[in-house]
């Protein structure tokens, strides 16, 4: 399913209009339909306050209104706005409401009272003040009025956008309509799906409004992932395969108090299904690994002092790299700096693809652009804070606009990129992908480990970067949404995903018969 930022539902709505002679009104007609059938399906009867803007958005609440209104209910409008400041669609929304038996008012400091009264008699709330053109903060009467309605102990239907919600980018920076439905028109907006802003969305509803598919794929170059699409990025194996056709995973991981990196991304290599995992890791850690990861073969390389590989461990990783099929590179390999010069020699010379993560995206910093400069594929898979440091900037930057970040990288370094976080985000120079699956509980140490071994081993058996990073992403999820039911989201670790890949696998075949 396709996802559009609000700049982008302006100009599909005028491709629409233009190319399928849809006039504005119908779309709000067939909007505030949509509204209103979701509003009878949330009451069973009784009062609905409605409250409307004076932009398109309100208008669709004043249709809304009117047919919630003809089929019986007790209808009660607020508007914010004066009759001659409506935009034109909406003032005639407007209109069809004066001969129906409804109470329509206008809302001001002067009567909020009359304003809370209405919404502790009420059995449902529309909001319909504010749609995909808001930016920035709520203010003076209008953050007073949202406050009071986050207060009513009835249900809160939002109107294409929770009113506060930034559609563009998922900013929320004041106060805000935590709704408990949100019906939104012709596809998702950015905002519904990037956290913040999610996370006053309530049940996401999608009205198509009659718009065809084909308009929408063209609107936009992000999607949600899904099972039915997702599952097609499954690797295939013939009957008589052996296991060097099914992957061979070269890790390279780990120093002294890192071993459970480069165990875990190593274990999840193999969980995903690669036939050959070898870890070459610090020479004095290879007896502790060779007893973590009884299935995955280890090679001692040259170390420095302090436990981490030294810049002599180069020529040896270059000899194995030609019995491989991609490199993983990073997870606990600290930031030593003879470690660091090591990783910058292989992100140069290797002749694989590379997953490159945690200390091999810290080895990078100022230094990014040796990215570009690869000849084989880079899938790096960086939380908030490396992306940052990638690009000079504060984490709270990147924050404020995930996707175009991850767009950014993504074209500039030539990579497929998954910024990790609360809907993962996984890029191309083509496309981006919003992932569905995962939780809170998922927040702890080593999950991004099992992240990048579980990328690098579905590499390995051919599949491509992009739907290789995609897949893994959607599965590292899933493992972690069964976990977490099974355990709670308190008590998940990150071996808790290693443990339940196989349920995530079989879940997404079983879901779509495979």
């Amino acid at each position: 399913m396709r996802v559009v930022s609000g700049r982008e539902m302006r100009r599909l709505e005028m491709v629409a209009v233009k190319e399928l002679g849809i006039s504005v009104r119908d779309l709000m007609e067939r909007a505030g339909r949509a509204v209103a059938d979701s509003a009878t399906e949330m009451l069973t009867g009784g009062e609905v306050v409605v409250i409307c803007g004076k932009g398109n958005n309100g208008g669709d609440g004043f249709v809304a209104s009117r047919f919630l209104c003809e089929r019986g209910l007790w209808v009660k409008v607020f508007t914010l706005s004066p009759e001659k400041d409506l935009s034109s669609a909406a003032a005639d929304a407007f209109k069809a409401l004066k001969d129906l038996p409804l109470d329509c008012r206008s809302l001001t400091s002067e009567n909020l009272e009359d304003f809370r009264a209405a919404l502790q008699g009420t059995n449902l709330v529309i909001d319909a003040i504010f749609g995909i053109g808001f930016e920035g903060a709520t203010k003076g009467l209008v953050a007073e009025v949202i406050k009071e309605m986050n207060l009513v102990s009835c249900p809160v239907l939002s109107v294409d956008v929770p009113s506060g919600l930034e559609a563009n980018t998922g900013s929320v920076q004041g106060a805000c309509i935590k709704a408990d439905r949100t019906v939104t028109f012709i596809c998702p907006k950015v905002g519904l799906v990037i956290y913040p802003g999610a996370d006053f969305v309530g049940e996401l509803e999608v009205a198509g409004l009659g718009v065809p598919e084909g308009l929408i794929e063209r609107a936009s170059d992000v999607s949600l992932s899904s099972p039915d699409e997702v599952r097609t990025f499954l690797p295939t194996r013939e009957v008589d395969v052996h296991k060097k056709a099914c992957g061979r995973v070269l890790v390279v991981a780990g120093s002294i108090g890192m071993t459970g990196a480069a165990s875990l991304t190593s274990l999840a290599a193999l969980r995903s299904g690669a036939g050959l995992v070898t870890l070459g890791i610090p020479g004095s850690l290879n007896s502790i690994l060779e007893e973590k990861v009884t299935e995955v073969m280890t090679v001692p390389l040259p170390e420095t002092a302090s436990g981490s590989l030294s810049l002599e461990a180069l020529d040896p990783i270059e000899e194995l790299i030609p019995s491989f099929d991609v490199l993983a590179l990073g997870p606990g390999l600290s930031r030593e700096a003879e470690t660091v010069s090591l990783v910058l020699k292989l992100v140069e010379s290797v002749c694989l693809p590379l997953v490159l993560d945690a200390d091999g995206l810290n080895a990078l910093m100022g230094k990014v652009d040796i990215l570009s400069k690869r000849s084989y594929p880079t899938v790096i898979t960086p939380h908030p804070g490396e992306l940052a440091g990638l690009f000079g900037i504060t984490a709270g930057e990147v924050q404020l606009d995930r996707l175009q970040f991850t767009r950014r990288a993504a074209k500039e370094w030539d990579v497929v990129i998954v910024l990790k976080g609360a809907r993962s985000i996984v890029g191309s120079s083509q496309e981006l992908v919003v992932n569905t699956t995962g939780n809170p509980g998922m927040a702890t140490a080593g999950t991004g480990d099992v992240l990048t071994g579980l990328i690098a081993g579905l590499l390995s058996q051919g599949v491509e970067p992009f739907k290789a990073a995609v897949l893994g992403t959607y599965l590292h999820g899933l493992a972690g949404d069964i976990a977490a039911q099974e355990l709670t989201e308190y008590c998940l670790i990150a071996g808790d995903l290693l443990n339940c890949l196989p349920m995530a696998f079989k879940k997404l075949m079983a879901e779509t018969g495979s």
